[in-house]
């Protein structure tokens, strides 16, 4: 079974720092995620003067200053991203950032494996055909997308390169989502819809949706970590810290185990109890050589060594050639 790819989202939990961002990636490799992810862009090219803060973000920053101004503190520079890339590197954990306009998918090209599409560009068909051109795999969230939309972004991404791989992450964007948007059954609705690798993005408080994800076919995970959910910023506070992120990574890996490959069987721990927990045939007296065993004759009780009970209808009647003493099992080599 292919492990589930756990991406930990730093965003822009680095504060616009990038010694925070190195601590970032510390912190994402010793939890044990597959990738950590950053977010690239040139705030101005992003968001117009106008354009006002989200609720969640006008709860967790200031109120005096606009939108751009919060997002022009959270930016690194493209030289910062490549250090970056090169420390995670060097750290052994995959380096992956979401670019918010096009001059960063150009950047991102030599840096990612694969191109991360945030929620908010799904309807954004120039940048999903810019993105599309450059020949990688998309991982696309779905957050404030309805069935339609999605298809519509599948179908412009396959009218440019109808080979593209996509995978699919279910997603709420609320920061913190609560338990009653989550909404994890319509991760499996879009498996069913485009016959994709789904996965989950989450923002939720806690670990326990993500896990419950993957025990419902998740392939993908992203959740968004921080250093410490007191830190000023947008994200800290729907974020984990890095022992409850090291958690989830771990209880992840348990239940992906634990979901098996589906062929029902006896495992090899089992097949030992089996000879303690299941039933034999076993005599009621001390029966000998030449007898016929009679119903009397037989009792059903552990250890599971001997004839099965479904055997007993075929055992009535047959000869013993050979003594069996009372509470003894009857095995096969007893008659003719």
């Amino acid at each position: 079974m292919k492990k589930v790819f756990i991406i930990a989202e730093a965003g822009v939990n680095h504060n616009g720092s990038l010694d925070m961002a190195y601590r970032l990636v510390d912190v994402a490799k010793e939890a044990g995620a597959d990738a950590i992810k950053f977010q690239t862009f040139k705030a101005e090219k992003v968001v117009s003067s106008k354009a006002p803060k989200a609720e969640y973000q006008k709860k967790a920053t200031s109120s005096d200053e606009s939108q751009l101004e919060m997002i022009k503190k959270l930016e690194l520079s493209f030289e910062d991203f490549v250090k970056l890339k090169k420390y995670c590197d060097k750290k052994g954990i995959m380096f992956l950032s979401t670019p918010f306009d096009h001059q960063s998918i150009d950047f991102l090209y030599e840096l990612v494996d694969m191109y991360k599409i945030p929620s908010g560009e799904i309807i954004n068909y120039p940048y999903l055909k810019h993105i599309t051109a450059k020949n990688k795999p998309i991982i696309m969230s779905t957050g404030m997308a309805t069935l339609g939309e999605v298809e519509d972004a599948i179908n412009t991404i396959r009218g440019v390169n109808p080979k593209t791989k996509i995978s699919l992450l279910q997603c709420t964007t609320n920061y913190p989502t609560p338990y009653e948007e989550v909404n994890l059954k319509a991760m499996q609705t879009l498996a069913v819809a485009f016959k994709l690798p789904v996965g989950y993005s989450d923002h939720t408080l806690g670990i326990e949706v993500p896990i419950a994800a993957v025990a419902m076919g998740a392939k993908l995970i992203e959740k968004h970590f921080t250093l410490d959910k007191k830190l000023p910023g947008p994200d800290h506070k729907a974020s984990l810290e890095p022992a409850e992120l090291k958690e989830m990574v771990k209880a992840i890996r348990n239940i992906e185990m634990a979901l098996g490959d589906g062929i029902k069987k006896p495992n090899k721990s089992e097949i030992e109890i089996m000879k303690v927990a299941r039933r034999s045939l076993v005599a009621t007296r001390d029966i000998r050589v030449g007898e016929i065993i009679k119903e009397s004759d037989i009792i059903i009780k552990r250890p599971g060594t001997g004839i099965p009970p479904k055997f007993k209808e075929i055992v009535i009647g047959m000869r013993i050639i050979n003594d069996i003493r009372q509470d003894e099992p009857f095995r096969w080599e007893n008659f003719k």
